[in-house]
């Protein structure tokens, strides 16, 4: 890590999710939806800079199965300073060391981020077909 940055494992407060996701341009979120997710993360790196989280990822799933990537937020302003590699980096050594063979581990790249993913060995899916989502409303 450099000076500049500091790289920590643990998840953002709520309120640094709810910072990095509307900085981002992303929909926000209730925010007890937010404590619970963020609690139950099998795996969260943030990065720091200037006492501010900047940027973060996490791993979400069941433990044994299936893995999902989520939340890689890198804020606009620090883009493009390595910073994703850096917090993508700590997440495929997190699987390297907890993660048994033949286990699932998928994510939903953001329009035009496939090729982000590509180098840490990801692969589109058009065999099967794109991935879906659901946002539920009530």
């Amino acid at each position: 890590m450099t000076d500049e940055f500091a790289l920590i494992e643990r998840a953002p407060t709520p309120e640094e999710y709810r910072n990095l996701r509307k900085t981002a341009g992303w929909f926000d979120i209730d925010f007890y939806a937010m404590k619970v997710g963020l609690s139950n993360s099998q795996f969260s790196v943030c990065v720091i800079h200037n006492d501010k989280v900047i940027g973060c990822g996490r791993v979400i799933g069941d433990g044994g199965l299936y893995y999902y990537i989520q939340d890689v937020i890198v804020l606009p302003g620090f883009q493009k300073r390595g910073l994703g590699k850096l917090i993508m980096d700590s997440i495929m050594k997190f699987f390297d060391e907890n993660v048994q063979p033949n286990t699932f581990i998928g994510l939903m790249a953001a329009k035009g981020q496939s090729n982000f993913y590509k180098q840490f060995g990801f692969n589109e899916r058009p065999e099967y077909g794109p991935g879906m989502y659901l946002v539920w409303k009530k």
